[in-house]
């Protein structure tokens, strides 16, 4: 069985991105429409997890990429990442990946579509 920190994560394949103004944005798509009432709004730290969570990663991969971008102590980092992919997963815009997901090609152009109700 993996440990917590050997645990492969991937965004989620049901949400609309949206990069405006340097801030990350993310709709979660639910019945084939857009959910404009959970609209979820990424901080710095958080856009790079997104961004890293495009393709398949372990949770000790991203604390690591954390602790090096900002320069903070990693046992700060792994706290607060894990804390953090808690919650994306909790509201489910965060998985684990089936093998079958993994050898899936992405949709191309996802993060660049332009949600016209904005």
């Amino acid at each position: 069985m993996d440990t917590a920190e050997d645990q492969v994560l991937i965004r989620s394949r049901s949400v609309v991105v949206r990069v405006v103004a340097g801030e990350t944005l993310i709709v979660p798509i639910r019945g084939k429409v857009g959910d404009l009432g959970s609209i979820y709004s990424l901080n710095g730290t958080g856009s790079l997890i997104w961004k890293l969570l495009e393709s398949p990663i372990k949770l000790s991969q991203l604390v690591a990429a954390v602790a090096n971008e900002f320069q903070v102590d990693p046992n700060v980092a792994g706290r607060d990442v894990r804390d953090f992919v808690r919650e994306m997963r909790s509201v489910g815009l965060v998985e684990s990946p089936t093998v079958a997901s993994i050898s899936q090609e992405r949709p191309v152009g996802r993060e660049d579509r332009v949600l016209a109700e904005w």
